[in-house]
């Protein structure tokens, strides 16, 4: 997520009750009297306003997302009047914006919110809870930004609690933020949700964490997680070397496992959104990925921040071209943390491995933007909405994807040839030059870091052909020195390509894009296409295409008969051995593990966390 402050140069320490209280805090209540229509009604008040009008907006992008999100349109019922209650004029310059003149140096704006999507950028209210993502609940007034603002929750039932990172007032419904930045990077749950909490770091530096959590699951499903975030917390506090310096002395994961949330993870300063449709009892380890994902963000992008994205706009898109690393680096580490706290076996780790790799290597993206251009695209991708279809199969590799990629290939090949060196000294170097200061860092700044961690020559070889350029590291031969080996998913297999297909009027539909250099692409098929027969039979299940395929090889040319947009035709495909691949430890690959390669291993993955 981003922020203004460092170009307001706003302090983060929190106002004194005295100045959260003065007569320039702008001051919100938000209440719910219809939460089962998904309604909240909102009430700001804003004194000492300027002689002309009060430009008051709804964001149009939201903290840690990078594409326009156009939260005014669930606003409505607006209305505004001075300290006497008199009702002022109020005009729409554009869609977001609404102006309000004739007042006496105070308005007090009213509006109905609707809001139902449980996630880490929109709004939810229902009967069980209120979820508010800030930006997408609250309107804000142009030249406020550096008063401080005090907000009063009323709650639906007397049961529900607030958790925040705002700080804490004698009111335990009513939260205090020093500035309008603070406040917008500070996401709120209002429900009867759960808590545990413990004390991470040692001596000064010790701090609260707390686990506050909306669900369905029972008292020990949340005890038994709560201990694996515990873990994973002090796995990644041990790596860093200690916690950020929490504005509040404490860390809030906000979380929502409920059947009607959608998935997602979202940082802040001092918090983060964690949902999930998913509950607590489902395998696996993607709930768990999520807050490792996110609270490493509490150091990498919250304090360890690129220049490009300072400024925090939330009138337009924010690009950044630093993503790979923000966000790549981030999912890279994810995973390994729970797999340092011994949460997750060796060849779980493996198999987790094994997507990132193969689309990395596979895609066909990888020809038309590098790693830093791939970032640039978040504007279109990060939850951006668009009805128009695009050729993202063909051209995109997500910055998550390959940044976590080039990650674990440069941690791999850090420790094979400096000794006693790894991408964690380079992670903590960029701590203590950018993450500590706060000072945000630009491409340059980072390859000056990687340079000091290892050598410039190295440095700059990385940056020009995998940061820049758009190669792909040697990473079978890395996966190998940990023991680990990169081979075929199922050889031998035929395809058409990684490509969606669903039964259709007793053909099979193409409905996703097929890439490029897959069968279907270069025999000219397209989504929308139809696949009537292969070979000769009919195609009306995906078990009558395994069939086709069954005993065909690589290079064979088989006709089809398709109905596309010109019609129905025959065409030939010519098939391809199925090129996806997985990573699997040697072990299961029968190959010998040596000493050598269990010491690489122990370095890599052991626990650092007393």
């Amino acid at each position: 997520m981003t922020r203004h402050l460092l170009a307001l140069g706003i302090t983060l320490a929190l106002p004194a009750t005295a100045r959260a209280q003065s007569a320039d805090t702008t001051r919100y209540e938000i209440a719910f009297p219809n939460a089962v229509h998904h309604e909240a009604e909102v009430t700001v008040e804003f004194r000492g306003v300027p002689a002309g009008p009060l430009e008051l907006r709804m964001s149009r992008s939201s903290p840690g997302r990078y594409a326009l999100h156009e939260f005014a349109k669930n606003v409505y019922a607006v209305r505004a009047a001075d300290s006497r209650g008199r009702a002022l004029t109020i005009t729409r310059p554009n869609p977001h914006q609404w102006n309000v003149s004739g007042h006496d140096g105070t308005v007090v704006m009213k509006y109905t919110l609707f809001g139902d999507r449980v996630d880490g950028t929109y709004t939810a209210i229902d009967g069980t809870h209120a979820h508010l993502n800030m930006p997408a609940t609250f309107m804000w007034a142009r030249g406020f930004g550096s008063r401080p603002i005090r907000i009063t929750f009323r709650p639906v039932r007397p049961d529900w609690k607030v958790a925040t990172q705002l700080a804490p007032t004698s009111d335990p419904l009513s939260f205090t933020a020093p500035h309008f930045q603070y406040f917008m990077d500070s996401p709120t749950e209002l429900s009867a949700h759960d808590v545990r909490s413990w004390i991470a770091g040692e001596g000064a530096g010790a701090q609260t964490i707390r686990f506050a959590l909306h669900h369905a699951g029972t008292p020990a499903e949340l005890d038994s997680f709560a201990d694996r975030v515990k873990r994973v917390v002090a796995e990644q506090a041990a790596m860093w070397g200690e916690l950020p310096r929490f504005d509040v002395g404490t860390y809030t994961f906000i979380a929502d496992y409920l059947p009607y949330a959608n998935g997602d993870g979202m940082e802040h300063r001092n918090s983060t959104v964690v949902t999930s449709s998913r509950p607590l009892s489902a395998p696996g380890f993607g709930l768990l990925g999520t807050v490792s994902h996110e609270f490493f963000h509490a150091w990498n992008v919250e304090r360890i921040r690129p220049e490009s994205l300072e400024p925090f706009d939330f009138e337009e898109a924010n690009m950044s071209g630093e993503l790979w690393l923000a966000e790549g680096f981030t999912s890279y580490y994810d995973d390994l943390f729970i797999r340092r706290a011994g949460i997750m076996t060796l060849d779980q780790y493996a198999e987790a491995l094994s997507g990132g790799v193969d689309f990395v290597i596979n895609a066909p993206g990888r020809r038309f933007f590098s790693p830093v251009e791939m970032s640039m695209q978040a504007p279109f991708v990060d939850a951006a909405a668009s009805i128009d279809p695009q050729n993202r199969a063909n051209t995109f590799i997500s910055y998550y994807t390959w940044g976590a990629v080039l990650g674990l290939a440069l941690d791999l090949d850090i420790r094979a040839r400096f000794a006693g060196k790894s991408l964690d000294d380079f992670m903590r170097l960029l701590w203590t030059r950018h993450g500590r200061t706060e000072r945000p860092y630009t491409l340059g700044d980072v390859e000056s870091a990687l340079a000091e961690v290892t050598t410039a020559d190295y440095a700059a070889a990385i940056f020009r052909r995998y940061i820049n350029g758009r190669d792909v590291p040697p990473l079978d031969t890395l996966l190998a020195r940990a023991g680990l080996a990169l081979r075929p998913a199922r050889p031998g297999k035929v395809w058409l390509g990684p490509v969606g297909l669903n039964e259709q009027d007793s053909t099979l539909a193409v409905v996703s894009s097929p890439t490029i250099g897959s069968p279907l692409y270069a025999a000219g098929i397209e989504r929308g296409d139809r696949l009537v027969s292969l070979a000769g039979r009919a195609l009306v299940t995906s078990a009558d295409l395994d069939a086709a395929l069954s005993d065909r090889k690589a290079g064979a040319v088989v006709p089809a008969v398709i109905i596309g947009r010109e019609g129905r035709k025959e065409v030939p495909i010519t098939l391809a051995e199925d090129f996806t691949l997985e990573v699997v430890t040697f072990e299961k690959a029968g190959r010998p593990v040596t000493r050598a390669i269990e010491r690489f291993r122990l370095g890599w993955m052991a626990p650092r966390a007393k």
